[in-house]
């Protein structure tokens, strides 16, 4: 699936869940009900790091995070934590609004990098989302990485950020401020 029809679906989607404001909205990417973007694409010269440019530093991360086993639901940035904490870097905690407040700060996809935290403080698919929001692990090659549901899943960047930014914009930046880069 491409990302035309990526957005296309995602839009149906939020428009199923009646999360599309129907005034006025425009054609190709309305808003949400919360004035969010119903898509967040990403526009040319703005791409994120790709996977193969990043240090070992950041792809020892993502092997982490590979080998991280899925939290419980409702305790995705328990998995992020836990991710960051097998490489010796400390264990930095806080729920998802928390990790977006403290270390998220940047809203260019440009400056998205291998193994920066991707967040949001609240989302409309669950109570917890409405109060903790959500977080996940960028891993390059525009995908992220998050625990859900009881289970570790990968999808593609503008996919997360139009799902999770439903409420509030989603952004980025380096857990506990320390720069894999």
């Amino acid at each position: 699936m491409d990302a035309t029809d990526l957005r296309v679906a995602m839009i149906d989607a939020l428009a199923r869940r009646g999360l599309i404001a129907r005034h006025g909205d425009d054609v190709e990417c309305p808003a949400t009900i919360y004035g969010q973007p119903a898509w967040r694409g990403i526009a040319p010269g703005h791409e994120p790091q790709a996977l193969m440019d990043s240090t070992t530093r950041q792809r020892d991360l993502v092997v982490s995070a590979h080998a991280t086993p899925a939290a419980p639901p409702d305790l995705c940035a328990a998995w992020v934590e836990r991710a960051f904490s097998r490489l010796g870097l400390g264990y930095v905690t806080g729920h998802a609004a928390a990790l977006y407040h403290d270390w998220c700060h940047d809203t260019d996809t440009h400056d998205l990098l291998v193994g920066m935290i991707v967040a949001t403080p609240s989302h409309p698919y669950s109570n917890a989302g409405r109060s903790w929001g959500h977080v996940g692990l960028y891993i390059g090659d525009r995908s992220v990485m998050h625990s859900v549901d009881g289970r570790v899943r990968t999808v593609p960047l503008e996919l997360w950020l139009s799902t999770y930014g439903v409420m509030a914009e989603p952004r980025w930046g380096w857990l506990g401020g320390i720069s894999l880069a």
